[in-house]
């Protein structure tokens, strides 16, 4: 008898403990029990509450290199089915659709180009999911501009449609990898506070922006004043900076040019060489003996300087 006392009082003791265990609240701070299964304010925090330390400054550099050229890629993207849109829906033998082809195949690769040294550019993240992303980007991009070295603007003069189509084919295959930066940002918080920080990667953002450069024309903006104003013949030894607001013939070192200014682009023309560029910071060349540069362009006209190479 002794002994099954023994076991009861043993027995009841657990049954307490555990309903001491299972059944009160926690403590408040003040002392007093809490409700049932309620945490004290001594509980430890959740991992979510851990605070992300602020992003090192080159990776956040490195997330808006990223963000400059994804953005350069989907604008050049849409650049060139507009364009490729232009060069279809014209009439054969139109001058002005062969302008189109010409200054497209002669700026596309080169824009291609562009977004190539920007990435070539950036170190390494440290964030592998990262680093291999813009490895894939690289890759990309490294073989349509290699595709692209071959592309003559000379055989827009007769064959502006499919030339155009074909290069516009590489242009859209160039679209992030996946996962793409937004995709992993949401995988790895340093990451994401450097993707926030990190001008490019805001939305709407436009390049120039955060640099502030006073040397950039507005496109918006009036023309600068050009050093020769409109004055041609100063163009005749080959260099001169002259402003153009309707069409022209432009004598310089030996080549003339006949310059008409549109709303987007500026197209420049010899007896067997059309040239359209885009806007502000285009350049055509002419053999050895002459190149235009478009300093400045808005729907007024245009600022243009002609040098020898």
């Amino acid at each position: 008898m002794g002994n099954k006392g023994s076991v009861a009082v043993v027995v009841a003791g657990l049954v307490l403990a555990v309903g001491g265990c299972g059944g009160g609240g926690a403590d408040n701070a003040d002392g007093t029990a809490g409700p049932a299964g309620s945490v004290g304010s001594a509980g430890r925090k959740s991992a979510s509450d851990t605070p992300v330390p602020p992003p090192s400054e080159e990776l956040v550099k490195w997330a808006g290199g990223v963000c400059e050229s994804t953005l350069a890629l989907k604008d050049l993207r849409a650049e060139s089915a507009a364009d490729l849109k232009e060069i279809r829906g014209a009439g054969e033998g139109d001058l002005a659709a062969r302008a189109t082809a010409v200054g497209y195949l002669f700026s596309t690769p080169s824009a291609v180009d562009s977004v190539q040294s920007g990435l070539e550019d950036l170190d390494p993240s440290g964030v592998p999911a990262a680093d291999r992303m813009l490895d894939a980007l690289r890759k990309k991009v490294n073989g349509v501009a290699a595709k692209l070295e071959g592309v003559s603007p000379a055989v827009a003069l007769e064959d502006a449609g499919d030339e155009a189509a074909d290069v516009d084919r590489l242009v859209q295959s160039l679209t992030p990898p996946k996962p793409d930066l937004p995709e992993l940002t949401e995988k790895d918080p340093r990451l994401a506070a450097a993707y926030r920080k990190a001008a490019p990667c805001a939305p709407g953002w436009k390049p120039g922006e955060e640099t502030g450069d006073p040397d950039t024309p507005d496109p918006t903006g009036p023309l600068p004043e050009a050093a020769d104003g409109r004055n041609y013949a100063a163009c005749s030894d080959g260099g001169c900076e002259v402003l153009v607001t309707s069409p022209a013939d432009i004598t310089a070192n030996g080549t003339t040019v006949h310059v008409t200014v549109a709303d987007e682009h500026v197209t420049l023309q010899t007896d067997g060489t059309v040239m359209q560029l885009g806007g502000t910071g285009g350049e055509a060349g002419f053999g050895n003996a002459l190149k235009a540069t478009v300093v400045a362009h808005n729907e007024d006209g245009a600022v243009l300087k002609f040098s020898t190479p």
